[in-house]
C-alpha cells in the first residue's frame, strides 16, 4: 500500500472502482521514464542532426529532463491516489494540504539530487558535441571511437544516480503509510552485495577510488530477510561512501547466529560528534547545519534507517574524525536472520 495525503471525495468507494485505471498511468510513468532515458542517451548522438536548426544548446537532452519530471509526477500520483482514496471523508481537507505540502517537499529534496546528474551529464554531452563537430570539419583528423565511447561511459555512469532516486521515491511513498508485513524469503547478502558493488565500480573509479568487498565467513548462506530492503539500504550507504572517500570503500559482511551485519567502511573525513545525532534526520546534510546550499537531499540515511527499523534491524554509525590518516566512517546495517520454523511447526510458533 502506498500513502502521502489523502483527496477529498464524497464516494471514495465509487472512485476505487476506477482504480485498476491507474496500472495504465503506472505503465504510462515508466514509459515516459524510458523515453526520457533514451534522450538522455541518443542526445549527444542524434541531437544534432534532429534540432541544430532549430534550437542552440542540447534540446534532446532538455526533453529528456522535461520528460524525467513528468514521468516521476504520474508516478507518485499513481502509487498514492490509491490509499489516499480510502482516508475518511472528514479529514480531506487537512490531508489535502498534507498531500500538497508532503509532495512539495519531495520535489524540492529530489531537485537537488536531479540536478547532479543532469549537470554532469549535460558538461559530457557538451563535450562530446564539440568533439563530433571538430572531427566533421576535419580539426581533428579522424574520429577516435575509443575517446567517443569513454565520453559516452561517463554519461552513463551518471544511470546509478537516476536509479538510486527513483527508488527512493517509491520507498518513501510506501514509508507514509504502514505497509503489511512481507513474509521473509532466502536472501544470498553476498549476491545483493556484489549487484551493487559493480554499479558503483565505474563511478569509484572515475573518481579514482577503489571499492572491495568480502565476507566473513566466505561461505555466508542463506538469510531470511527482504533482499529488495537490504539491497535499497546498502546501496544508498554505498552512495554515501563513495561521493565522501577519500580513496577507497570496504564493504564486508559478518554473521552470527540470529543476526547478520553489512559494514560501510570509508577513510573520508569523518561525521563530527555534534553533528552525529542529525544523521539520520529526514532532510538533513552537514550543509544544513553549515546554513549552504545543500548539494543532496539528505534522504538517503533516513530511507536507510527507517527500513532498518522496520524489517527489526538497526543502522549505526561509528567514525574516528582525529586528524591524520585514520580518518574513517563505517555505516553498520544489522537485520535478524529470521531462520525459518522446524517442519511441522504452527504458525503460531513461528517467532
Amino acid at each position: 500500500m502506498y500513502a502521502t495525503g489523502a483527496i477529498a471525495s464524497r464516494r471514495p468507494n465509487d472512485m476505487l472502482r476506477h482504480i485498476p485505471a491507474l496500472s495504465i498511468a503506472k505503465f504510462t510513468g515508466l514509459l515516459i521514464l524510458a523515453a526520457a532515458i533514451a534522450c538522455f542517451v541518443l542526445a549527444p548522438i542524434i541531437g544534432e542532426a534532429l534540432f541544430a536548426s532549430i534550437w542552440g544548446v542540447e534540446p534532446l537532452t532538455y526533453i529528456g529532463a522535461a520528460l524525467l519530471t513528468i514521468g516521476l509526477a504520474v508516478l507518485l500520483f499513481a502509487f498514492a491516489l490509491p490509499q489516499a482514496l480510502r482516508r475518511p471523508s472528514k479529514q480531506s481537507q487537512r490531508d489535502m494540504q498534507d498531500w500538497s505540502s508532503v509532495t512539495q517537499q519531495y520535489f524540492e529534496l529530489f531537485d537537488h539530487d536531479l540536478g547532479r546528474p543532469l549537470r554532469r551529464i549535460l558538461g559530457k554531452e557538451r563535450e562530446l558535441r564539440a568533439y563530433l563537430r571538430a572531427a566533421e570539419n576535419g580539426a581533428n583528423g579522424h574520429i577516435d571511437i575509443e575517446e567517443v565511447t569513454e565520453l559516452l561511459d561517463e554519461i552513463e555512469m551518471q544511470a546509478p544516480n537516476f536509479r538510486l532516486m527513483m527508488s527512493n521515491i517509491r520507498v518513501l511513498i510506501q514509508l507514509e503509510a504502514p505497509n503489511a508485513s512481507l513474509e521473509p524469503q532466502p536472501v544470498e547478502v553476498p549476491e545483493v552485495v556484489r549487484r551493487i558493488i559493480d554499479r558503483y565500480n565505474p563511478v569509484a573509479a572515475e573518481a579514482n577510488k577503489s571499492i572491495s568487498w568480502w565476507a566473513e565467513p566466505s561461505e555466508f548462506g542463506i538469510v531470511y530477510s527482504d533482499s529488495a530492503a537490504i539491497e535499497h539500504i546498502v546501496t544508498n550507504l554505498v552512495d554515501n561512501a563513495v561521493r565522501f572517500a577519500n580513496s577507497q570503500v570496504h564493504v564486508w559482511l559478518t554473521r552470527e547466529d540470529d543476526r547478520f551485519s553489512i559494514h560501510v567502511w570509508d577513510d573520508g573525513e569523518g561525521v563530527s560528534s555534534h553533528y552525529r545525532p542529525h544523521v539520520f534526520d529526514r532532510g538533513w546534510t552537514p550543509a544544513v547545519a553549515r546554513r549552504e546550499e545543500k548539494t543532496s537531499s539528505g534522504l538517503g540515511l533516513y530511507i536507510a534507517y527507517t527500513l532498518s527499523i522496520g524489517y527489526g534491524g538497526d543502522l549505526t554509525i561509528e567514525n574516528d574524525t582525529t586528524s591524520g590518516p585514520n580518518d574513517h566512517t563505517t555505516f553498520v546495517l544489522t537485520l535478524p536472520s529470521h531462520q525459518p520454523a522446524p517442519a511441522g511447526a504452527t504458525a503460531g510458533e513461528i517467532s
